[in-house]
């Protein structure tokens, strides 16, 4: 037998031929966690007011601190943007992505996004991130950036409102592939406790790179838990 964890792994799962499979991204497809890293660089770029960014980084401080639940700060780090244009957060997200964490992606999950295309099978991204930031991540992973449910802001004529129209967190991400996909998933793959519901409604359940809480339930549950060469070569050397 092929003693290649990353290999075994990927040629699992292309076997069982899933007709649909959805992938969480921040930690699951990259190791960044890229709304939180795009919140900070964004403001660094000054993409916001003075008195937007004095708002909003308190706020997440007390979202740090648990005194904001992950649902509404992920909606509000979306709606911050509000007055700008949709081009320029586009433009912003394909730089951001391109300095911060395209050095981050796990190669081997591209390689199985790609073989999973290869073989017909359709591609669904869910992440509580804002949806520019996704849609530039997912490109190079073959999954077509219209097949994304994340954070998302109204958009009127080209700028960004304050109205959220989605946040898939937590049991949400359940919620709008329900909503949005509408038939069963055969394949879900995901990092952390807020991946939970999802995983549980999926023909079959893969625990990336499992945060303890999520890798508990993973082992408990029996899902198939994978951890990328990245994470693994950190291990190794800590």
């Amino acid at each position: 037998m092929n003693s290649n964890p990353t290999r075994n792994f990927i040629d699992a799962v292309l076997q069982s031929k899933p007709r649909i499979a959805v992938f969480d991204c921040d930690g699951t497809l990259w190791s960044n966690n890229s709304g939180e890293n795009f919140f900070y660089w964004s403001l660094e770029q000054g993409l916001v007011s003075p008195e937007i960014e004095k708002w909003v980084r308190g706020r997440y401080e007390e979202y740090r601190q648990g005194h904001v639940a992950e649902g509404v700060m992920c909606g509000e780090m979306t709606t911050m943007y509000h007055g700008l244009r949709v081009e320029d957060m586009e433009k912003a997200a394909a730089t951001f992505f391109a300095e911060v964490v395209k050095p981050n992606y796990f190669l081997e999950m591209q390689s199985l996004t790609k073989g999973l295309a290869a073989q017909g099978c359709e591609l669904w991204a869910v992440s509580s991130t804002n949806e520019w930031v996704i849609r530039e991540g997912i490109r190079e992973f073959d999954i077509p950036t219209q097949n994304v449910l994340a954070a998302t802001a109204e958009c009127i004529n080209g700028i960004v409102k304050d109205k959220l129209l989605r946040m898939p967190s937590g049991q949400g991400k359940a919620v709008a592939i329900r909503e949005v996909i509408q038939r069963p998933v055969d394949g879900v793959f995901g990092n952390s406790i807020h991946d939970a519901a999802m995983l549980e409604i999926a023909k079959q359940a893969y625990a990336i790179n499992p945060n303890p809480d999520l890798a508990s339930i993973a082992a408990e549950r029996h899902w198939t838990i994978y951890w990328p060469e990245k994470t693994r070569a950190v291990s190794a050397s800590s």
